[in-house]
């Protein structure tokens, strides 16, 4: 079955503007998959270059315009998949485009902070970026006819959207899973951030998996794995631009008891998160199940806004004394409040957020509304 992604048809109306076209997210996404199916479109004038290979890379390194363009062949669509292990990426685009401007150039990456930084100069306004997330619940409803989001939740919640998942290609989703969050995981911080550390890197991700939906505090996790406060912070962001977790800043603007310190974190995939801590038990059998659904909501719910284009500020809300909203959108200059909750618990939205901000609303998201919430 050939799930459609989103992002799919805004790669296209970007082609032929003159601008290098760069397609991020993390390891086995199914970045190739999409780029290919683009390629299918454009006949004999493409060519796919999987830039792991050395010759490739070697060839690309050559920072010659009639040289590059020779390389390349003849052709109007051209694809560079994990272009970040080119040496000189970003100049050797910035030829090619500035050279050719009537060719199409897609490159893949599978980190932002190595691609980015090695493009970000060079190609500077010469760019459309875009990023590819694990399978969203949208993409998969307008895949499958017929589809039931009370049927496929439980599945989603426990092993996550990687296509091979949802595909149901891979016969032991357990074991690879586990392959992935052990061997690709955080390859590329190892590699181009020269993390010293790799078991460190592990043992953070396992405390922030049993903290979702929880503040997290630097000082807290540098004290549990014995390492100082910058290498956390450090290792967060490494992880973030990996494209394997989130922050959730809070919200803090006026009550002189809001908390405006800490983040909560969340995972892009739920499938790896369970994985980290080895945790794929029935729904009904989890404690942690209240973290999973925050989780599962407001993942979903980024896919959403950066499919629809939407510009909102996004951020959780809490009290000293306890009282919060799980996840803010600010826009409109309206505050938006939602609470998860996976069962049908009572729930009376703060009063001091309600009155503070004016024309604010909260409402809860369970089972019975979060279609409504994520589009569906």
């Amino acid at each position: 079955m050939i799930i459609k992604r989103t992002i799919e048809k805004d790669i296209e109306a970007a082609f032929f503007k003159g601008k290098v076209i760069i397609v991020y997210g993390p390891r086995r996404v199914g970045k190739t998959t999409l780029v290919k199916e683009i390629l299918g479109r454009f006949g004999s004038q493409t060519k796919y270059i999987n830039c792991d290979i050395l010759d490739n890379r070697l060839a690309l390194e050559v920072l010659d315009n009639k040289k590059l363009r020779q390389f390349l062949g003849d052709g109007k669509v051209f694809v560079l998949d994990e272009a970040q292990r080119v040496l000189n990426i970003g100049l050797a685009l910035k030829i090619l485009v500035d050279s050719y401007p009537d060719i199409q150039i897609i490159a893949t990456g599978s980190s932002s902070f190595d691609l980015s930084n090695r493009i970000s100069e060079p190609l500077t306004g010469r760019t459309f970026s875009f990023v590819l997330y694990p399978i969203s619940i949208s993409e998969l409803k307008n895949s499958r006819a017929g589809f039931d989001l009370s049927k496929n939740l439980p599945k989603f919640l426990r092993f996550g959207g990687y296509p091979e998942i949802v595909s149901g290609k891979a016969q032991d989703p357990i074991g690879y899973l586990k392959d992935i969050s052990s061997n690709y995981l955080y390859k590329d911080a190892l590699e181009y951030e020269n993390v010293k550390k790799p078991d460190i890197l592990v043992k953070l991700l396992q405390l922030l998996a049993f903290q979702i939906g929880n503040e997290v505090s630097y000082n807290e996790l540098a004290a549990k794995l014995e390492v100082n406060r910058d290498t956390v912070i450090r290792y967060i962001d490494l992880l973030e631009k990996a494209f394997v977790i989130f922050r959730l800043p809070p919200f803090a603007r006026n009550l002189r008891n809001e908390i405006g310190r800490k983040n909560k974190i969340f995972f892009y995939d739920l499938g790896i998160r369970n994985a980290l801590v080895n945790s794929f038990s029935d729904l009904d059998q989890r404690e942690d199940i209240g973290g999973l659904w925050e989780n599962f909501c407001i993942v979903e719910r980024q896919k959403l806004i950066q499919a629809k284009k939407w510009y909102r500020n996004i951020y959780f809300w809490r009290m000293q004394n306890k009282k919060e909203i799980d996840y803010v959108e600010d826009y409109g200059g309206r505050l938006y409040g939602y609470e998860f909750k996976w069962g049908m618990g009572r729930y009376s939205a703060p009063k001091e957020f309600l009155d503070e901000y004016k024309n604010s609303s909260v409402a809860i998201i369970d089972r019975s509304n979060c279609d409504e919430f994520l589009n569906l």
